[in-house]
């Protein structure tokens, strides 16, 4: 069996998961107008940690984060030979060092937490954090390490920011996933983290169970979703059959939810096809934003935390039925001990991939 749980969350919303679990279980969203951070000076929506001031702020928040695991396990797990960090980014610290966007934070990582394998960088678009988690997964499954911690960062840069607007996507007003008045992205920045076992005893706050998932490509676009949600599909059908879970043991689906028309139109066909359209759904865009290579990890650690306090929060900005095939968007928070959970991501490309957390 191989167990999940040490989550970390860094957001606009708190620099410890208690506050963030304070904040999202209240409704509270990370997200404001930020003046002058578009191209050509344009004021936006953003979830951007304003207080963040330090110099290479990717490598503050990778460190900070691998801190706060280390409160939560046997610390000597860093120093293993047996552990492995996996870092989850799409653009790391670009803004710093346009020709080595990782090697600085790695290596300070490695010198202060006295790590004995170089940690890997993972960067599959807005799936690599829950990539990370199937990489860490398939790791301790084959033997080849007992513990990896899985660290998911991004940060809101111009680079980012200039892209998504010139694709149109960015939202005039917070993003409200799934909703019929939702018109794009909000674009978000944050770390999270978690810690990937074979041993339920390393975890001080316990564990919960991971059931290694899958990731399905449709190669449909370079930027714009299946029209069919056929890569989604797959991804999760696979996820299921590969851990003998029928659609109807899922009691939540924490969806990826850009709040963008063709994405949220993607999933919820695909949740149709596979059957999963009656069962309670969020996105936590509307909290966190779309942090991109950092979203898989925030929000599967968001859903661990709805696992331990047993309540489901309500999809932000949701309040009438934007899709096709409709859904059981969650509107208002519902008190629930949820045994599992299934956590989803699709990104550029064609990009999906899924995951099960499940309680024990």
């Amino acid at each position: 069996m191989t167990y999940i749980g040490a989550e970390v969350i860094i957001s606009p919303l708190g620099r410890t998961t208690a506050e963030n679990w304070a904040a999202i279980s209240a409704n509270q969203s990370g997200i404001s107008l930020v003046k002058q951070a578009g191209f050509d000076n344009a004021d936006l929506y953003l979830s951007k940690m304003l207080d963040l001031i330090d110099d290479y702020k990717f490598e503050k928040l990778l460190l900070d984060a691998l801190a706060a695991v280390s409160e939560q396990i046997d610390p000597a797990i860093l120093t293993s030979d047996r552990t492995m960090v996996i870092i989850s980014s799409t653009k790391g610290e670009l803004d710093s060092n346009i020709h080595d966007q990782f090697g600085k934070s790695i290596a300070a990582l490695v010198s202060k937490f006295a790590l004995v394998n170089q940690p890997i960088v993972l960067s599959n678009a807005c799936i690599s954090g829950v990539l990370a988690i199937n990489a860490a997964s398939n790791f301790i499954q084959a033997k080849i390490y007992d513990h990896a911690i899985v660290i998911g960062c991004d940060l809101i840069s111009d680079f980012v920011v200039y892209g998504f607007q010139s694709l149109f996507a960015i939202s005039n007003k917070p993003c409200a996933p799934f909703d019929a008045a939702r018109n794009g992205i909000t674009m978000g920045e944050g770390c999270s983290a978690v810690m990937v076992s074979n041993s339920k005893e390393t975890f001080r706050n316990g564990a919960l169970q991971l059931l290694s998932g899958t990731s399905a490509n449709d190669a449909n676009h370079i930027s714009g979703p299946s029209r069919t949600g056929e890569g989604l599909f797959r991804s999760v059908k696979r996820t299921l059959e590969n851990n003998q879970v029928a659609p109807e043991d899922i009691d939540f689906v924490c969806a990826h939810g850009t709040a963008t028309v063709f994405n949220d139109e993607m999933e919820a066909i695909a949740f149709d096809r596979i059957g999963l359209s009656d069962k309670h759904l969020s996105s936590l865009k509307g909290y966190f934003g779309h942090t991109l290579g950092a979203a898989g990890v925030i929000e599967t650690a968001a859903s661990m935390q709805m696992m331990r306090h047993g309540v489901l929060v309500k999809s932000l900005g949701y309040t009438e039925s934007g899709t096709s095939k409709k859904m059981n968007v969650i509107s208002d928070n519902v008190v629930s001990q949820p045994k599992t959970i299934l956590k989803t991501a699709s990104g550029f490309g064609g990009g999906n991939a899924s995951l099960i957390i499940r309680s024990l």
